[in-house]
């Protein structure tokens, strides 16, 4: 088929580009165009077709199997199992989002400079079994059972230690709720925000777009909010005179890289208790910083208006399935409320990351990673120096990418097709906007799951395409 016509994306609503892809295949289902029973092309191969990269589709591919209009699995074709009779409607998938990432092809034939991977093969394989062995022969009988809502206590009082320790959280067991990452712990506090009578939700653009989904999915509109050198615009704010609620990456900003400027920290705080609103921070990539220690969670300091929101998949990886929800006293049931299916992490994988934090061996793998990605961060930026000179980066301060800036009127389309067709991953700036701003166009480029043997090659394999198009 000619995706490239089958999908026209400019057809489609605007928003985020995987929204719209999703939105553009979900049209041709219905309408008949794309019949039950048949074969999307894999995600590099339809990323290629359409310029855009292979996150987009994975994200479009990985929402639709949630809707129940694909199916599919790592190994297999995905496939259109859903057939437009009168009045039918899709039998909608599981909640949880694991489709997409299940339909994330390994990139081991090329260069994996996406930013959604941490070192997967640096996860502490024997130290987690030994905790898991350790848990499952010293844990109570009643501990094995389903966890209950919030959490296993073992685990919420080590959390609360860590957090108030390393990040200057003002946590405390009781306000602790465990979830299964960061994308269903922003998928609690929206329904509880919702349940509040809130409407909206205010959203960095550009932003992320993990947390934008599981907010719409929620049923909140998502206002989109400027982003600057110093993080989140507050004065935006100002011209939302509803809004009351907003998610910020006060640590890092994770298109830009930068941190929330210290006035503007202090401003978002006042803004919250003005409007009696409530700011949720993503805590995000907060672990790794170089140079300089990260700035300290603004939860700390404005424990009653800010929900902290974390998890172990960029330390440990998604494997674990642990993230957490710090919330203000009256936010915490809301956030405990069960829904129609209550998931929660296994009740022995929350005992088993109490015994590897309790143990040391968290801290010592989380030093080792943070060595690791320095020293692979100064391998990335020395080779961008050598290859592409003239080029500014942005955001290398700290977290697993950086911002590759790219002259005003680049073709960055022309540059994602050549790349992906080169084995290239990249994410363009551009699909982490909600609306078009006044940004330089750019590539985030991850440095978290590529070997160090190949980075020199890799950028000048990004180099040769940048400069056949830029």
């Amino acid at each position: 088929m000619a995706w490239e016509t089958l999908l026209d994306l400019s057809a489609t609503r605007s928003g985020p580009l995987h929204m719209r892809l999703a939105a553009a295949i979900r049209a041709a289902i219905r309408d008949g165009r794309l019949p039950v029973g048949v074969a999307l092309p894999p995600s590099r191969m339809l990323a290629a077709d359409l310029s855009v990269s292979r996150w987009t589709v994975t994200e479009a591919y990985g929402q639709l199997v949630t809707e129940g209009y694909l199916t599919g699995k790592t190994g297999s074709a995905t496939r259109v199992t859903w057939s437009p009779r009168p009045g039918d409607e899709p039998r909608a998938g599981p909640a949880r989002r694991l489709p997409a990432q299940a339909a994330r092809p390994s990139s081991a034939a090329g260069f994996d400079l996406s930013s959604y991977h941490p070192d997967l093969r640096a996860f502490p394989r024997r130290q987690w079994v030994e905790a898991i062995r350790a848990a499952a022969e010293t844990a109570p009988f009643d501990r094995l059972s389903y966890s209950e809502p919030g959490g296993l206590p073992e685990l919420r009082a080590v959390l609360a230690e860590h957090l108030n320790r390393s990040r200057g959280a003002s946590a405390e067991p009781a306000t602790i709720c465990v979830v299964m990452g960061a994308g269903q712990g922003i998928s609690r506090l929206c329904r509880a925000l919702l349940a509040d009578g809130h409407t909206a939700i205010g959203m960095e653009n550009p932003g992320s777009p993990r947390l934008w989904q599981a907010a719409q999915e929620a049923g909140l509109e998502l206002v989109p909010l400027p982003v600057d050198d110093d993080g989140l615009v507050t004065d935006a704010l100002e011209r939302h005179p509803g809004l009351r609620a907003v998610c910020v990456g006060a640590a890092r900003q994770i298109a830009l890289g930068c941190p929330l400027g210290p006035h503007r920290r202090s401003a978002l705080a006042d803004w919250a208790r003005r409007v009696d609103g409530l700011v949720i921070e993503d805590d995000y990539h907060s672990e790794f910083s170089y140079g300089r220690p990260a700035p300290p969670v603004l939860q700390g300091t404005a424990r009653d208006r800010v929900a902290l929101l974390g998890s172990m998949s960029q330390v440990l990886g998604p494997t674990v399935g642990i993230g957490w929800v710090v919330a203000p006293r009256r936010w915490v049931q809301p956030v405990r409320a069960e829904h129609e299916i209550q998931l929660l992490p296994r009740a022995l994988n929350q005992l088993a990351l109490v015994q590897l934090m309790q143990s040391g061996a968290y801290g010592r793998h989380l030093r080792a990673s943070r060595q690791r990605y320095r020293v692979r961060r100064n391998a990335l930026t020395d080779a961008l120096r050598r290859h592409l000179p003239e080029y500014r980066v942005r955001g290398a301060e700290a977290g697993v990418q950086l911002l590759l800036v790219l002259p005003p009127g680049t073709d960055v389309t022309a540059i994602l097709r050549a790349a992906a067709r080169r084995g290239i991953e990249l994410c363009d700036l551009y699909e982490m906007q909600l609306q078009p701003e006044p940004l330089d166009p750019g590539l985030l480029v991850g440095y978290g799951n590529i070997k160090d043997t190949v980075i020199d090659g890799a950028v000048a394999a990004l180099a040769e395409v940048i400069r056949a198009f830029g």
